[in-house]
């Protein structure tokens, strides 16, 4: 039998007796297909009452179980399929392995867990089966309206209910085979009602907007679930590593504190550390924040997840893979989405007594009028089954879901995506909001700004010049020169002998003299005094710009200063959030005060905090929370998640749309 892949610090087991190990192992399973909070908790309670499971715990906004136990794991995903529900066969984190035949081998290999390789069908059944649903429930009620007889109609909304059902019957019978009702229960013996006093298309409607409901709550579910993906996906899964002289690639989880990475330009980071060698512009715009590329060199800390943009690096391994800032921003937002709202958790206890309480109802009035005052049985059991369909509390589990086709409709046409009723109930009650700058409040790309010439020298005679030297750059200031010649329709001039100055700038030969673009080091190194601009460069790096110097060897032609810019809608949306009545309007940067200052004067906010890693917006956001009650926050990165999951509301901005200025999310 194969054995299982094994992170580096599981235990190993060295016995099993009737498939129980010898010591306790955690581990943490990635789920599919959980859609319910009801049914998360339902598994939960399953799962705890296995022989040989410690605890379990599932976290239905990550859609992830972590058990501590001591049987085999194959059994805890045999419970897990049982019930319904499939297992990511990447996601089994915390494994440990037998020693000898004993281990899990292949029965936890990617081709037999559930989930690996599924086709269309098998992940999009639930929806497949409620578009069919629906169009034999249309079907029924366009041919009544032709007076076709019952003989016809009933069998289209009989197929309407078996299709749309399906799942919530079944979901129904586990829980009646648990000993807890829910409303998949209710709703299923509903509709078995509503098909014995005749009411088939009362009955199919109700199935069917339920199961729509149903599938809408799992496919917003699964865009919050790929927030979670997105963020593990920016750490690649293996780096190359420098141990002992030699230059291997390894997993992350075989990576030791002190082992040295070795990152090419181009390549994301994979682990915490200190740069030790080499020098390279960094964007660690998905942790920090910040606008701009930072130029690390020895001595410097950079974060997994981020993108070395030019020059190699060698870097020195300060914190293992599950202690690094990303995985910490992971673990962050786990435990946000694993939190209950108040209204969440009246929902669960109001589900839980409402239904037993109900079908209780009524046995009592199909049986006590027989039984006690003699009445004929048929219609007082008519009476029982009409109160099943109309306690069915379609108010709840109903008109919301429809409620949310009718929000999503209207407000996609405007470029926005609402992932749920209550988020705009929220949203409406908001008193304060955090606003992320980069990408948020900005563009989240450097643009050309000012191009300021010196001496007698023309601003088109700067930008041709830095154009040529950066036509051949892959710098991000180089591209925003290059979008600033195009729009501008500005001719580069034909340069040659490129060459990159690693940290400072760079060089060409253009129509036969050398010249630079660059920092004001550069500059200096060459001997150029720049003692007569320096009031205009201190000035320009106040508004939070980086200025870019022009000239050749002897001679300084001009200034150029790009800037992440204010999007044009940013100080409008603002200045209508405060006739709103929001009481706190605050933005939340990793970039220097410098800048942030620049751009909260620009857009009209009331106030800004600078330099900030993603666990100090965080707590921001916390603070904020416990002085105004309900806080929005809106972001687009990745380290604006665990804020975006700790406010109120959070509103993701997305990419730019062809119409729209900007996409928006809630």
């Amino acid at each position: 039998m194969g054995m299982a892949t094994v992170p580096k610090d599981s235990v190993l087991v060295e016995e099993e007796i009737d498939g129980v190990a010898k010591g306790a192992r955690n581990s943490s399973i990635r789920l599919i297909g959980l859609d319910c909070a009801d049914c998360a908790a339902k598994l939960e309670k399953k799962i705890n009452q296995l022989e040989g499971v410690r605890s379990a715990k599932v976290n239905f906004g990550a859609s992830k179980l972590t058990v501590e136990h001591e049987i085999n794991l194959g059994k805890i995903i045999k419970t897990i399929e049982a019930a319904g529900y499939g297992v990511e066969s990447s996601s089994i984190e915390g494994q440990s392995r037998a020693v000898g035949e004993n281990a899990l081998g292949a029965e936890l290999s990617g081709e037999n867990l559930p989930g690996a390789g599924k086709s269309f069908w098998q992940k999009n059944r639930k929806t497949v089966l409620t578009a069919i649903s629906g169009a034999f429930v249309g079907s029924g009620f366009l041919l009544s309206l032709f007076g076709i007889p019952s003989g016809i109609t009933v069998p289209l909304y009989l197929l309407a209910m078996l299709t749309g059902g399906f799942y919530v019957a079944r979901t129904g019978f586990y829980a009646l085979k648990t000993f807890s009702l829910d409303m998949n229960f209710l709703m299923t013996v509903a509709a078995i009602g509503a098909a014995a006093i005749g009411e088939w298309s009362e009955g199919a409607t109700v199935v069917f907007l339920f199961s729509l409901g149903n599938t809408l709550q799992a496919y917003t579910m699964e865009k919050t679930r790929n927030s979670i993906r997105a963020l593990m996906d920016l750490s690649p899964k293996e780096a190359l590593v420098r141990r002992n002289g030699i230059e291997m690639r390894l997993p992350l989880n075989e990576i030791a504190v002190g082992d040295v990475l070795i990152v090419k330009p181009g390549e994301r980071i994979a682990m915490d550390g200190r740069v030790i060698a080499g020098t390279s512009g960094v964007n660690q715009a998905s942790i920090t924040g910040e606008s701009m590329p930072v130029e690390k060199q020895p001595g410097s800390e950079v974060f997994a997840g981020t993108l070395n943009e030019h020059g190699s690096l060698d870097i020195e391994v300060t914190k293992l893979a599950e202690d690094t800032t990303l995985a910490k921003i992971i673990q962050l937002v786990e435990e946000a989405q694993g939190q209950k709202a108040p209204s969440q958790q009246f929902v669960d206890v109001f589900a839980r007594y409402y239904t037993p309480l109900v079908i209780m109802a009524a046995v009592a009035v199909a049986v006590i009028p027989s039984l006690i005052f003699g009445q004929p049985f048929i219609p007082w059991f008519k009476k029982a089954l009409i109160l099943l369909v109309i306690s069915c509390p379609c108010a709840l589990v109903i008109s919301t879901p429809v409620s949310i086709v009718a929000s999503i409709g209207s407000a996609a046409r405007k470029g926005v995506l609402i992932k749920g009723g209550a988020y705009l109930e929220a949203a409406g009650a908001l008193e304060a909001i955090a606003f992320d700058k980069t990408g948020t409040l900005t563009t989240g790309r450097p643009e050309v700004t000012d191009i300021v010439p010196v001496g007698s020298r023309r601003p088109e005679e700067i930008i041709e010049i830095a154009a040529a030297i950066e036509n051949r750059s892959q710098h991000p200031l180089a591209e925003a020169i290059l979008r600033y010649v195009e729009v501008k329709r500005i001719q580069i001039r034909e340069g040659g002998a490129f060459e990159s100055i690693t940290g400072k700038g760079a060089q060409s030969d253009i129509e036969g003299k050398t010249f630079y673009i660059g920092s004001p080091r550069l500059f200096e190194e060459l001997d150029i005094d720049l003692q007569a601009q320096g009031g205009e460069i201190t000035r320009l790096q106040k508004q939070g710009k980086t200025v870019m110097l022009v000239g050749d060897a002897h001679e300084l032609y001009g200034l150029v200063a790009v800037a992440d810019v204010v999007r044009e809608t940013s100080v409008k949306a603002i200045r209508k959030l405060k006739a709103a009545g929001i009481k706190k309007l605050i933005m939340l940067t990793g970039d220097n005060r410098g800048t942030a200052q620049a751009i909260a004067e620009q857009v009209g906010i009331d106030e800004f905090r600078a330099e900030l890693l993603p666990e100090d917006k965080l707590t921001v956001v916390r603070d904020l929370l416990g002085r105004y009650g309900r806080v929005g926050m809106v972001g687009d990165g990745v380290n604006d998640a665990p804020a975006l999951a700790t406010a109120t509301v959070g509103i993701a901005m997305g990419g730019p749309a062809r119409i729209l200025p900007w996409r928006r999310q809630i």
